[in-house]
């Protein structure tokens, strides 16, 4: 599902909080260059598409699927940033102008009762090129 970046220079999530979404202003899955961000949303009560974003570690698997095929990434950083310091780390972390593709996963982290007070960023490069595949969707292994 497309999103879009909203007026105030925020990744806006999919409203269906079960769904992520492909920033499609960003390289689709599998590009030579370029960042593919993708977020979603984690819910403290469960349920969230990217509830176990923030699980994630350097060198764990993640599929992206999609109607071309699943691309597989090899995760190589988590970060948890507040959102100033995500706003202001956007440009490198989201510009189209970097080197080899890489995979970008963006969802919110710390809640504090009432709401998030972070963003965890997972960075991932690719392995190999898009497999075939039934389903669409992200997962990780």
């Amino acid at each position: 599902m497309p999103v879009q970046v909203s007026s105030d220079a925020v990744l806006d999530p999919p409203r269906d909080y079960r769904q992520v979404g492909w920033w499609d202003r960003s390289a689709e899955p599998g590009a030579d260059s370029g960042q593919t961000v993708i977020t979603g949303h984690t819910v403290h009560t469960g349920g969230g598409s990217m509830d176990h974003v923030g699980r994630l570690h350097a060198g764990q698997k993640v599929d992206v699927v999609t109607r071309a095929g699943t691309m597989r990434y090899a995760v190589s950083d988590v970060r948890v940033l507040s959102q100033a310091a995500l706003a202001r780390s956007a440009p490198r972390l989201f510009g189209q102008g970097r080197g080899a593709g890489r995979l970008v996963l963006v969802s919110c982290t710390d809640w504090n009762g009432g709401s998030y007070d972070s963003n965890v960023v997972v960075l991932a490069r690719p392995l190999g090129v898009p497999q075939p595949s039934a389903r669409r969707g992200a997962r990780s292994s």
